[in-house]
C-alpha cells in the first residue's frame, strides 16, 4: 500500500497537477478574463498591506526562483562550473532561509490584514483566505526542511530532488522510487507544492502570469462612474 501510494503522489500525481495547471490556466484566461486579477484591497489598511505585499512578494519570487533554478538545472552544469553539491546545498539553505523568513514576516502581517480587519473579511471570498493559508502552510514545511537538509550538507538529499522534477519535466520512469526513501517532511513539501499547482488556476494566483501587454487585448471596457455620476444619470428616453 505504501508503494502504491507512493508510486500515486510522486509518480501520477504531478502529471495530474500540472495538467490542470497549463489547460485551467488557458481556459480561464479565454473564458474569464475579467476574473484575472489579484483582488486588491488597497484601499483599506494600506500601510499594513505595503509592508507585507512587498515582504512576501520579494521572499516569493526568490524561493521561486531558487526552486526553479535549483530544481530543474541539469546537474552536470553545477559540476562543470564547478559547485559542488555540498556548496550549493549550503547555498539553498542560507538563501532560502533568509528568503523564507522574510515572507514568512510579510505573509504573517496579510493574514493579520485579511482576517482580523472586519471590512476586509468582509470582501474577502473563501478561495482568498485558503490560499493565503495554503501558501502558510507551505512555507512553514519549507522553512521546516531546512533543519532536516543541515543533516545531509553532503548534498545527497537534494541531488535526488533535481532529478525526480528533471525527470517529471522530461516524462522519464522511475521517478516516485527516487523519492521513496525521502524524510516525510520533504514529501510533505513536494504533495503541497504540487496541490498548490492544481488549484493555481482557480485561484488570484493566476495574476502571477499577467504582463500590462494582456490589457491591450482584454474584451470589453470597464466603466467607471463617481457615486454622485451614477445617482443624477438618468436613462435615454
Amino acid at each position: 500500500m505504501l508503494n502504491y501510494l507512493n508510486q500515486f503522489f510522486f509518480g501520477i500525481y504531478p502529471y495530474i497537477c500540472l495538467t490542470v495547471f497549463i489547460v485551467g490556466c488557458i481556459l480561464r484566461f479565454d473564458h474569464g478574463q475579467y476574473s484575472w486579477r489579484s483582488g486588491s484591497s488597497q484601499l483599506l489598511r494600506r500601510k499594513q498591506l505595503m509592508v507585507g505585499s512587498v515582504l512576501f512578494h520579494v521572499g516569493i519570487l526568490i524561493i521561486f526562483f531558487g526552486h526553479l533554478v535549483g530544481l530543474l538545472t541539469p546537474i552536470w552544469v553545477f559540476d562543470t562550473i564547478g559547485i559542488s553539491h555540498g556548496a550549493k546545498q549550503l547555498l539553498a539553505i542560507i538563501v532560502g532561509g533568509a528568503a523564507g523568513v522574510m515572507c514568512l514576516i510579510g505573509m504573517l502581517l496579510l493574514i493579520h490584514r485579511r482576517l482580523f480587519d472586519a471590512r476586509i473579511r468582509a470582501t474577502s471570498s473563501f478561495g482568498d483566505t485558503s490560499i493565503l493559508l495554503i501558501l502558510f502552510a507551505q512555507l512553514l514545511l519549507g522553512l521546516s526542511t531546512i533543519f532536516v537538509s543541515l543533516q545531509h550538507l553532503d548534498g545527497h538529499e537534494m541531488v535526488k530532488f533535481m532529478e525526480w522534477a528533471q525527470r517529471i519535466l522530461t516524462f522519464r520512469g522511475g521517478v516516485s522510487e527516487l523519492v521513496a526513501d525521502a524524510h516525510p517532511i520533504f514529501k510533505a513539501h513536494l504533495f503541497l507544492g504540487l496541490t498548490i499547482f492544481l488549484v493555481f488556476p482557480f485561484t488570484r494566483l493566476v495574476h502571477m502570469l499577467s504582463a500590462p501587454v494582456w490589457y491591450l487585448n482584454r474584451r470589453g471596457y470597464q466603466i467607471v462612474r463617481t457615486r454622485k455620476q451614477s445617482a443624477t444619470r438618468q436613462p435615454a428616453e
